[in-house]
């Protein structure tokens, strides 16, 4: 079966892309086609609210680009000295809440430990985030401008303060019709697609349908977590599988089990 994975390649220190060798080793042969791009802004704000852990109870990183976004402020204060050792140690005596293993990876690099990164996604997240002592000050949230409602309602509901923090937008990739139209030159109608964000369906969704033509009810559609699985939805597509959490195993688990549960019918 060959997959199509809307997402850019994110290779590990095998110089392969994770998604990529996980679903071979099922026997699936996937394509990676970049459908995003993002662009930062208000990071002075972020750099200032980083330098002063004393004001917050924590952090919570839901992206790798919210990472990234954290990371280019500490390579700007390393430079100035601002990102010293102690200011490091105060918000490691802290939560930094995270969502996804590979965002818990990107964290560790810029030296903060994480918790919470087997949630899977940002509603299990939250509970976990709840379950926790609470801090009378805010968590500190940088997000991007399309974060989801679930997280920052759940933990309003439990009285638990935060303070967001819009960092990024997610826009098209520039070369998203030119990549998409070259996969399928190459490689025809794909059997399946894993769309990774709701974003991700809204900026692809037009081209995919005109390129599969009448192709697209053969198509079976993957999400990649809940929220990408509602908005799948919401677009009139069926959902084959949705993966439990964002890691290459959770995805191949799922698509293997849609596979299987076929087989029967």
């Amino acid at each position: 079966m060959k997959v199509l994975l809307l997402k850019d390649s994110k290779e590990n220190d095998c110089g392969q892309d994770p998604y990529i060798r996980e679903l071979a080793l099922h026997g699936l042969q996937a394509t990676l086609v970049p459908v995003l791009s993002f662009e930062f802004f208000s990071l002075s704000s972020l750099s200032e609210k980083l330098s002063h852990p004393e004001d917050y109870g924590g952090l919570i990183l839901t992206s790798p680009r919210a990472v990234e976004a954290v990371e280019l402020c500490l390579e700007k204060d390393s430079k100035t000295g601002a990102w010293e050792k102690s200011l490091k140690e105060n918000w490691n005596a802290k939560p930094v809440y995270v969502v996804g293993n590979a965002t818990a990876s990107l964290v560790s690099k810029i030296g903060l430990d994480t918790e919470g990164e087997n949630s899977g996604n940002a509603e299990k997240l939250a509970e976990y985030i709840c379950s926790r002592e609470p801090s009378a000050l805010p968590l500190l949230f940088p997000c991007g401008t399309l974060k989801g409602e679930i997280l920052p309602k759940m933990l309003k509901d439990k009285g638990i303060p935060m303070e967001s923090i819009n960092v990024y937008q997610t826009v098209p990739h520039p070369g998203i019709r030119e990549n998409l139209g070259s996969h399928y030159s190459k490689q025809g109608v794909p059997a399946s697609i894993v769309f990774f964000s709701p974003s991700g369906l809204k900026f692809s969704l037009k081209c995919i349908q005109e390129l599969s033509g009448e192709d697209m009810d053969q198509i079976k559609f993957i999400a990649i977590g809940p929220s990408t699985a509602r908005a799948l939805a919401a677009a009139g597509l069926p959902v084959s599988c949705t993966a439990e959490s964002p890691t290459p195993q959770a995805l191949a688990t799922a698509i293997k089990k849609a596979l299987q549960l076929q087989g029967r019918c």
